[in-house]
């Protein structure tokens, strides 16, 4: 059963945008910081934004300006804008939710949604 439930993300034009949306499907979790993360083939997995669960955000330098991530705390979903999409953002994206459960700190990933992006 998916604990991170991914949505979003698909093939578009450079220039274009999509959303990419995350859902933790568990229950009894308080999330920290949720994000989004990317791994490119035969690349290192890289931090594409963070949000903690009191608003603050964090961004790759490469993203600033273009995306935006935003969350709801209650229903402890996140959200990924993603505008001006160049052809090397393309990659698959990961869902990353940070927090407690059940008095014990937690880390859960997603199984990643493909974002392809063509010049």
């Amino acid at each position: 059963q998916a604990q991170l439930v991914e949505s979003g993300g698909g093939s578009v034009q450079a220039g274009g945008s999509l959303r990419l949306s995350c859902a933790v499907s568990l229950s009894a979790f308080s999330f920290n910081t949720m994000g989004w993360y990317r791994q490119a083939p035969g690349k290192q997995r890289d931090l594409v934004a963070t949000i903690s669960s009191g608003g603050s955000t964090n961004y790759a330098d490469s993203v600033k300006g273009r995306f935006t991530i935003s969350a709801d705390n209650a229903q402890n979903t996140v959200s990924l804008q993603m505008n001006s999409l160049k052809p090397e953002d393309s990659a698959v994206y990961l869902c990353n939710a940070q927090g407690n459960r059940y008095g014990a700190a937690r880390n859960y990933w997603g199984q990643g949604t493909q974002v392809f992006v063509s010049s």
